[in-house]
């Protein structure tokens, strides 16, 4: 549907008392957490069990969905040079913002100077706890990133739950599903079934969000401790600083020029925030994300193709992480960075940051992986952010999960398929069919 479709208003349905609203049940889940976990530690750990298996239940759904969603949305367009022009567009626009917003963590990184007054040895610092991180990653060319991509076999994409192989997978698929023209129609109907089924499930799964959130975040606290955070604490706040003014210059300036306003669409999709929130897991608020896009106008191919491809492609709170942790590590060892030292520091981590799709800890790997190929500073110095690292990941899975739909809504207008009645609508609070 094109920007000048209009749509018909909807009678305006009788509202949901707020106490039954999912975003209330997830924020309330995640302070009895944070209070479980500080108060009684030894019982909050044992809550780990819950938000692993709500994690679980998501991703064994995001396959068949972007599956179905991509093969659908492909299959109905039918062509596939329109398909090759929403990919270009899509990574044009996720190499801009992610080279900004690399800029942006060099800059914050100067300005606020996370890691002045440390004063470290790195001989003195005792990396054994980074073993098991340091095997995960290593230097990676674009060759082998390529290949990567591509699985072993079209099953293996699915049960590994690599979403770059699924997404592969589907896009071949929904082209040949296209060639076939009329003979094809009825795979794609009942493709497009699955798809509601999927659905179906992820709304059943959601149900338990406040349950996932709960042990998820109650672990946190019960492992690390509100303590823990303190001597970090200037580290945390710029980090955090720095996102909310990435997301309300970079991406607020994006949105006004696309015509929507930033507060509003996250308030629309708060209940993915704030389940990214309570498990530091982007993924979780994949399938949400698919069919909340298209709910606000987007439509279906260019969702089906942008958002898995930026879960790799576009991971804007990731980047500030990588560039405002390798600058603290470097202050904190009194080591000067050089202005072409800091620019080769911005190539390597936008190409560690697409190595590391499907890892778990991806963030956490891509900075290890990022220190080995610019070996200027210790790899050792990342155990000073080992402890602190859950706490600013769950800031960059948000900030990554607000970019993405900023992306997706972006390329729709490009393509002028945003219908831009049912975002003003959403946008207002109100419903459109």
């Amino acid at each position: 549907m094109n920007a000048t479709t209009s749509c018909p208003e909807a009678p305006p349905r009788q509202r949901v008392p707020f106490y039954r609203q999912l975003y209330v049940h997830v924020l309330a889940a995640i302070l009895i957490g944070v209070l479980l976990g500080h108060f009684a530690p030894t019982l909050a750990v044992q809550m780990k069990p819950l938000g692993d298996a709500f994690i679980k239940l998501v991703k064994m759904v995001i396959g068949p969905i972007i599956f179905c969603t991509v093969v659908a949305g492909i299959a109905g367009m039918g062509d596939m040079k329109k398909v090759g022009r929403v990919g270009g567009k899509a990574l044009l626009y996720f190499e801009v913002v992610s080279t900004l917003s690399l800029m942006i963590g060099l800059l914050a990184g100067h300005l606020l100077r996370p890691g002045a007054g440390f004063n470290l040895d790195p001989s003195k610092i005792d990396a054994s706890a980074l073993s098991g991180y340091a095997t995960q990653a290593h230097e990676q060319s674009t060759v082998e990133f390529l290949m990567h991509i591509i699985p072993n076999t079209v099953v293996d994409a699915f049960v590994t739950g690599n979403v770059l192989q699924v997404l592969l997978v589907s896009v071949l698929f929904g082209a040949a599903l296209a060639a076939l023209g009329e003979r094809g129609k009825p795979l794609v109907e009942f493709i497009g079934g699955i798809a509601n089924t999927f659905f179906g499930i992820v709304h059943i799964i959601m149900k338990t969000a406040a349950i996932g959130a709960f042990g998820a975040i109650a672990y946190t606290i019960g492992t690390y401790g509100v303590g823990s955070v303190l001597p970090l604490i200037k580290l945390i706040g710029a980090f955090y600083l720095t996102l909310f003014v990435f997301v309300v210059v970079v991406l607020g300036v994006i949105g006004r020029v696309m015509g929507f306003n930033i507060f509003r669409f996250m308030s629309y999709i708060r209940e993915e925030i704030l389940i990214v929130l309570g498990t530091s897991s982007s993924e979780a608020a994949l399938p949400g994300m698919l069919e909340k896009l298209e709910r606000l106008g987007c439509s279906k191919p260019v969702v089906g193709l942008v958002v898995p491809a930026g879960y790799s492609f576009n991971l804007d709170g990731t980047n500030i992480y990588l560039t405002m942790a390798v600058l603290f590590i470097a202050q904190a060892f009194n080591i000067q960075l050089t202005f072409t030292q800091e620019m080769t520091l911005v190539v390597v981590a936008m190409l560690t940051s697409k190595g590391a799709s499907g890892v778990a800890g991806a963030a956490f790997i891509m900075l290890t992986s990022t220190l080995l190929v610019f070996p200027v500073i210790p790899v050792s110095g990342m155990v000073l952010i080992l402890g602190i690292h859950r706490f600013m990941g769950t800031g960059l899975a948000v900030v990554n999960t607000i970019g993405n739909g900023v992306a997706t809504l972006v390329v729709s207008a490009w393509e002028r398929e945003l219908d831009r009645d049912k975002l003003d609508a959403a946008m207002k609070k109100r419903t459109v069919v």
